[in-house]
């Protein structure tokens, strides 16, 4: 028996990693263990198909489709990796996919007050309430 593993039935040519371990080397969860319940969870697809366990086998080209925090992530794995680095590291283990997010217009930069003051004007005084309260309706 030459020890290589190409011989055994089912197995494959290409090197894979868990699912977790690749999901925690790439810095999307803080720990290994909230990435497996992540994926054991059923909350994790990899090239559309939902995977079940955490010790599902990944492989470069693969697309993941998962929740992190308030948004669905979507990438591409461009290569395995071998620890968890530094962010810049992790950065190069995927390609976002995900399109960008658009900026909501911020409510209040668009609206003005109705009954504005100059910076620096102070306190209205008691006649400039009651100015603004005619003003309102009061």
């Amino acid at each position: 028996m030459s020890g290589d593993n190409d011989s055994l039935p089912g197995a494959s040519s290409r090197a894979g990693l868990r699912l977790d371990k690749w999901l925690w080397y790439a810095r999307f969860f803080k720990s290994r263990s909230m990435a497996a319940r992540v994926c054991a969870d059923g909350r994790v697809r990899i090239n559309g198909t939902r995977a079940l366990k955490a010790h599902a086998a990944v492989h470069d080209g693969d697309v993941l489709t998962f929740p992190a925090g308030a948004r669905i992530r979507v990438v591409r794995i461009v290569a395995l990796g071998t620890r968890r680095g530094p962010a810049a590291e992790a950065c190069l283990l995927y390609e976002d996919l995900d399109p960008a997010p658009m900026q909501k217009p911020r409510p209040d930069a668009a609206l003005k007050p109705v009954a504005g003051r100059e910076p620096g004007a102070g306190r209205p005084t008691k006649a400039d309430r009651r100015a603004i309260d005619r003003l309102r309706g009061d």
